[in-house]
């Protein structure tokens, strides 16, 4: 049921107190970083929560979130002790002011991305059957996000209960909305077909029947609503970085609701004294805390000895794909495959979802060409309990779903205090050799390789995707699998070199090794589709030199087991690692790091390492080959190291 009038304006009271609070605490001192107030904007964040069902819906708001957290959960102590960095703080401090989560809240400091998220969130929820609806709350500098439209269109288009709350204070930071926004505001919403309706917190009950009204029809009709709330904020962007003309500021404090509603009890009048004391006991109380609990790390890998491979599947790399992911879906109503061109009959750019859309109709979905959009929802879905598979058709296109990576998937489970997992599955088939040129043939994997939180694995010739597949059931953290093109066509069970054994490291993603017969001379580590080529290479030198190298494919890049990479290097005192990604601050220095502060041989040791060369892939074949590492440059190098 709806609150009072007065109600909402006591709670818009106990909000401004709390932020008025937070901004004396950074002026003393006692609080560090940044907090962005919503001084002015309160009774948006009061009617939205008024117009929700807290025991189904959820709220995923911005840096601007105070307001919506407290209308929302009431949560004052939690607030107050997660900005003071306090370990009763809802994210034990490690969130901070703009990333909070709790009692079906959520927030991100990063502009738009969270709308894709809420996307993914409104997705979960319309499968659960819940009758549960998402609201995102973004201001009018949101509106400059490419991702925001992105996700208008899947949203409208997929029928997403999605209520988008837009506070239109008249300012991005500092600048005003007339040197940065063209055109109508709620006709951008309009445009994909979005049920949009406006209102403002100078006429706050108008507001608050608006608010009602959108959520009813999102409810109602399971497709998106979009409300413009037109406000003002009175504070700073943050704290005290504000440069607004004083006398626009003046006015709009005097048209302020809050403080009208102040005014009119009189500043000392019982229920505005309540809401200061509150806010003084939970700065009290948090004050009092003890020292902080240290974040925890991201997992690292388990490794221990290695044994001997006795099960290989067979077929080619791409239909053991097609097979896993078929299996995943079968086991796993949870499982989803959202890309681009994944149903029947395309099945994929390169076919790895080829007939899983005639079997699983509902849960192989195409997208549209949104890359940070479809990674959005992914993410939003995995937030939801779902487990989402999401295809980038290259995987130089994972450059526009970085940030979807980076500031998202990779910090949910950490920056709220693993109070949620965030099971997204990224596959991206990347690599050259098939004269696709510059932005369709790159090894972008380095890039993503030691993000906090975020798996980074490759595929390599040998690897058992099947087992592979059945390890990642376990994961709870996002993870970015590297596929290569031209190896799914080949297969894992392939004749190994002549008199080599293969075995695999204890780890969840394990290193596979390639060792000959008798003691080797050299250690390879290849990544990707250098793997092959260092087999090839592998059979030359041994033919041709009696040179035997020991060959190890890690399939886990980060975290990396460096373990059985260092047991190898201890015998050999020779490593050589290979990529396919360009050279420079690459996958081999970490490996070559890793070696050197944990070497135990007895001889000097000894390193190269060999990567494509620093340039635009090549769409001319021939020039792509003089880019890209081959056996005889693995030769070469090899000679080089067992002279040296």
């Amino acid at each position: 049921m709806s609150a009072s009038l007065d109600q909402h304006l006591e709670l818009a009271v106990l909000i401004r107190a709390v932020e008025e609070r937070l901004l004396r605490l950074f002026a003393e001192g006692k609080v560090a970083g940044t907090t962005h107030t919503c001084i002015g904007q309160e009774l948006s964040a009061v009617m939205l929560a008024d117009s929700l069902d807290r025991e189904r819906d959820i709220i995923f708001s911005n840096h601007r979130c105070h307001g919506h957290f407290i209308a929302w959960t009431g949560d004052v102590e939690g607030l107050i002790a997660e900005v003071m960095g306090r370990r009763t703080g809802v994210c034990r401090g490690i969130g901070g002011s703009q990333h909070l989560c709790g009692r079906q809240f959520f927030s991100n400091g990063v502009q738009g991305g969270i709308v894709p998220v809420s996307a993914g969130i409104a997705y979960a929820q319309k499968l659960s059957q819940s009758g549960g609806i998402v609201a995102v709350c973004v201001g009018d500098g949101t509106l400059g996000e490419g991702v925001v439209y992105e996700t208008f269109n899947i949203a409208s288009k997929w029928g997403l209960p999605l209520l988008i709350m837009l506070e239109n204070n008249l300012y991005a930071q500092s600048t005003s909305q007339r040197e940065t926004l063209a055109g109508d505001i709620c006709a951008r919403a309009e445009a994909f077909g979005i049920c949009t309706s406006s209102g403002s917190t100078w006429e706050h009950e108008a507001l608050g029947a608006t608010m009602r009204a959108a959520a009813d029809h999102v409810r109602t009709t399971c497709s998106p609503a979009f409300v413009r709330v037109d406000t003002y904020r009175l504070a700073a962007h943050s704290k005290g970085d504000d440069d607004r003309d004083s006398g626009e500021i003046r006015h709009y404090a005097e048209r302020d609701p809050v403080n009208r509603f102040i005014s009119s009890l009189g500043g000392q009048h019982e229920r505005v004294r309540a809401a200061h004391e509150r806010v003084e006991r939970a700065v009290a109380s948090a004050s009092s805390e003890a020292a902080h609990t240290k974040p925890a790390a991201l997992s690292a890998l388990t490794h221990g000895s290695l044994s001997a491979v006795t099960q290989v599947e067979p077929g080619t790399q791409l239909e053991a794909i097609n097979r896993a992911l078929r299996k995943w879906l079968r086991d796993d109503e949870r499982v989803i495959l959202l890309g681009e061109d994944l149903r029947s009959p395309y099945g994929g750019a390169f076919k790895a979802t080829r007939g899983l859309s005639d079997e699983f109709p509902q849960r192989v979905i195409n997208t549209p060409i949104s890359e940070a959009g479809i990674v959005g929802i992914g993410n939003g879905l995995a937030l939801g309990g779902r487990r989402p598979v999401v295809e980038i058709m290259f995987g130089d296109f994972l450059a526009l779903c970085f940030d979807q990576l980076l500031n998202h998937a990779a910090k949910f489970r950490g920056m709220y205090a693993e109070q949620v997992t965030a099971p997204l599955l990224v596959r991206a088939p990347m690599g050259g050799g098939r004269g696709y040129g510059p932005t369709h043939s790159q090894n972008i994997e380095k890039h993503f390789a030691g993000v906090p939180g975020l798996v980074v694995a490759i595929l390599h010739a040998r690897t058992r995707v099947d087992a592979m597949y059945e390890a990642l059931r376990t994961v709870d953290d996002p993870v970015l699998l590297i596929e290569n093109k031209l190896l799914y066509r080949e297969r894992a069970d392939a004749a190994l070199p002549e008199g080599y054994a293969r075995l695999e490291s204890a780890a969840l993603l394990p290193t596979t090794v390639l060792r000959p017969p008798g003691q080797p001379d050299i250690t390879i580590v290849a990544f990707g589709r250098m793997s092959g080529i260092a087999e090839q290479a592998a059979a030359a030198l041994a033919a041709r030199e009696e040179i035997a190298l020991e060959l190890l494919f890690p399939l886990s890049v980060s975290p990396l087991d460096i373990e059985p990479i260092r047991e190898s290097v201890t015998r050999t005192g020779r490593l050589l690692v290979i990529e396919e990604g360009a050279e420079g601050f690459d996958l081999a220095a970490e490996v070559i790091a890793g070696v050197a502060l944990g070497y135990r041989g007895s001889a000097p040791l000894r390193v190269r390492r060999l990567a494509a060369h620093a340039a635009p892939i090549p769409s001319s074949i021939d020039l792509e080959r003089m880019v890209l590492p081959d056996e005889d440059d693995i030769y070469e190098l090899c000679l080089e190291l067992f002279d040296a």
